[in-house]
């Protein structure tokens, strides 16, 4: 059984300050479960009082990435998520991409096709 104490650094890729998007959902509800979060987004904006960037950030210790992009907007991030080398990805509704599926197990990364949102309420976080 895991325990709540752990904290998960998550990286939202995909982040929009829209907040009928699912990801600005996915960061508030991270955040208020007390995990931190980077959030990158298309365009410099914020959430509340996360702020999304645009750049890439050298990263240590990312449990998790979750993805609110298609497949063809997730090529760019290919390199960037292999090197944060997070524990799992993932894959929110619409966002299932069997090739970035394949090259993570290959690097030993979990994915996960689910929805952050689900997992969050139902404590499989």
């Amino acid at each position: 059984m895991e325990k709540t104490s752990d904290k998960k650094l998550t990286v939202v890729l995909g982040a929009s300050p829209n907040p009928e998007r699912y990801s600005n959902m996915a960061v508030n509800r991270l955040q208020a479960k007390g995990h931190p979060v980077v959030a990158i987004g298309k365009r410099a904006a914020a959430i509340g009082d996360t702020p999304i960037i645009t750049e890439h950030p050298a990263l240590e210790e990312v449990d998790t990435v979750t993805m609110y992009l298609n497949p063809v907007a997730q090529k760019e991030y290919y390199d960037y998520i292999l090197q944060l080398q997070p524990k799992r990805i993932i894959f929110n509704p619409g966002a299932e991409n069997p090739e970035l599926e394949a090259i993570a197990k290959e690097h030993n990364i979990q994915p996960i096709e689910a929805c952050t949102l689900v997992m969050l309420s139902t404590n499989q976080f």
